[in-house]
């Protein structure tokens, strides 16, 4: 099943209390396509960078068997830039730095053999531009999943409303559907934000899991317990990979194989944490997200009786 990755292929610069990088690969787009690639041969990614970007990264999502075609590369220009520094937590950050460049003006363009795909991610970037990336589909795909921030809800609310209407599952953190519901119960926000138009809603939680909610149903995936954290920039994006990657593999897209989805979302997620940037996600073997994988199921796994 084609598989159709739209995001930020970028550089990052990260401190955390575990310490400190430079430039290094980062962005949207890079976790998503990247955690996917475990579980599908068949993607496609939309993007753009800057002519100072290393075609070495590049030939690792090739490697992947991540589809180029639809990435623009601006010569003469440079790849989005962001910096951040953690807190002690990990889950709050102040931004030190952040250089729109190649993203200022992109313009999306998908190429005609990814139109007609049958699974859609739509990472985090401006409303607009996910709607321009929907407006060019020839046919729907089966499964639109959209991730998005607080950031956008500030500056761009009427444009993400609409386009929240025609997607089918949004990923967003706990933050986030508090502001984007107006609820502080997690489980009022859900029930709000499913009127909104999806008819799923994933509420990731970082270190406490994640939710998944449909209009009758809840399911909590745990986080798994790591012994080395060092940074969790990537770590939503990638469980976004992560759990598309699985739907498109398994071309099941009811509420029941989500929930796998989401662990085996999780696994990537907790993959990523490990190292800086990207590097945790390349290189990885089946086995090693089999037995990642199995320790969620080990960490939830217990007979009970009620007797």
């Amino acid at each position: 099943m084609s598989l159709l990755i739209v995001g930020t292929v970028a550089f990052d610069a990260i401190e955390t209390p575990f310490g400190k990088t430079d430039k290094i690969v980062g962005g949207a787009a890079s976790y998503i396509a990247l955690a996917a690639s475990y579980f599908t041969k068949s993607s496609q990614l939309v993007s753009v960078v800057g002519d100072d970007f290393p075609q070495e990264f590049l030939n690792t999502l090739k490697a992947q068997g991540v589809d180029l075609s639809g990435l623009q590369i601006k010569q003469g220009q440079k790849s989005f830039f962001w910096s951040g520094r953690y807190h002690n937590d990990l889950n709050s950050r102040d931004t030190l730095d952040t250089q729109l460049n190649v993203l200022a003006d992109f313009d999306p363009v998908v190429p005609e053999s990814c139109r007609e795909v049958d699974f859609l991610m739509l990472g985090n970037l401006m409303p607009i531009i996910q709607q321009k990336v929907l407006d060019q589909l020839t046919k729907r795909p089966k499964l639109i999943v959209l991730d998005t921030m607080n950031f956008w809800m500030d500056t761009s609310m009427d444009q993400l409303l609409k386009t929240l209407q025609q997607v089918d599952v949004l990923t967003i953190n706990d933050s986030e559907a508090r502001q984007l519901s107006g609820e502080y119960s997690l489980v009022k926000a859900a029930q709000k934000i499913l009127k909104m138009g999806p008819k799923v809603l994933v509420i990731k939680k970082g270190e406490h899991g994640a939710l998944l909610f449909n209009k009758d149903e809840v399911f909590f995936a745990p986080a798994l317990p790591l012994e080395d954290v060092y940074d969790p920039t990537g770590a939503g994006d990638s469980f976004a990979g992560g759990f598309i990657g699985y739907l498109a593999k398994t071309k099941d897209i009811s509420f029941e194989n989500m929930k796998r989805a989401i662990i085996f979302g999780s696994a990537m997620a907790s993959f990523t944490v490990e190292r800086f940037g990207t590097e945790r996600l390349i290189g990885l073997a089946p086995k090693d997200v089999e037995e990642r994988v199995q320790e969620f199921i080990d960490l939830v796994q217990f007979d009970i009786s009620l007797v």
